[in-house]
């Protein structure tokens, strides 16, 4: 399958550049570029890529805006948002997790990281290392806000899922998921899929943002004060 990827960078030498890498993929096409955020939303609703690389500072529309203008378009745009940006955990990638971004990548990466992180999303899977979503938690407590109680839905995960899920939020692997609960990784990813889909969550990025914002997390990555896992499941699983 040939995945579609449009280009959104203020800069033609960057753009230039990430054509010629991924043109050399045979299962990468570059259908469009754009120089702002606008251009990028206008490119992605009429040509209708896979992926969006997104660069976080454009002039006029930035990515973040034009990542939010995609997610909330009508009709909506399904495309995958791969933020492109200059600075590890720039403070601007977060807003572009909130938002709806499936992931980000740096600049200087290497050629190879950005054709396995386009193929990452293009799968539908979120591009956001155990690592680096533990220091997301981290960085989100840092930012005041107020935190809503949990919400009811959690109530719809079962015991298993809702172990599972408690995992993921802070920043577990599916394979130290299914080390900690003595399960397949296979298993782990069925419960995630179920977690996410009951929730109404994009990807793994989104249940961390969640997560943190239900206070279902503190900022180390814990189940936050009279959280326990598995609380709030309603059924339970053999």
């Amino acid at each position: 399958m040939t995945i579609r990827v449009l280009i959104a960078d203020d800069q033609a030498m960057v753009r230039t550049g990430i054509r010629l890498i991924l043109e050399s993929e045979p299962d990468l096409e570059v259908v469009g570029e754009a120089r702002d955020g606008a251009e990028a939303v206008a490119k992605a609703r009429r040509l209708r890529p896979d992926v969006v690389l997104m660069d976080v500072r454009m002039p006029g529309v930035d990515g973040i805006d034009a990542t939010r203008e995609l997610r909330t378009a009508s009709p909506p745009v399904e495309a995958r948002v791969l933020i492109l940006t200059t600075y590890d955990l720039d403070e601007n990638v977060f807003a572009a997790l909130r938002a709806g971004a499936d992931g980000f990548l740096l600049k200087h990466a290497p050629s190879d990281d950005l054709i396995r992180a386009i193929r990452t999303v293009a799968q539908g899977d979120a591009l956001l290392s155990p690592e680096v979503t533990r220091r997301v938690i981290a960085e989100f407590a840092s930012i005041p806000q107020q935190r809503s109680a949990p919400p009811p839905e959690l109530d719809l995960l079962t015991q298993r899922e809702r172990e599972v899920f408690d995992l993921l939020a802070r920043g577990r692997s599916n394979a130290e998921i299914a080390r900690a609960l003595f399960v397949q990784a296979t298993t782990v990813k069925t419960h995630v899929a179920h977690a996410l889909r009951k929730l109404g969550l994009r990807d793994r990025a989104a249940a961390v943002i969640y997560a943190f914002e239900h206070g279902l997390v503190d900022a180390a990555g814990s189940p936050a004060s009279g959280e326990a896992s598995g609380g709030s499941a309603a059924a339970h699983e053999p």
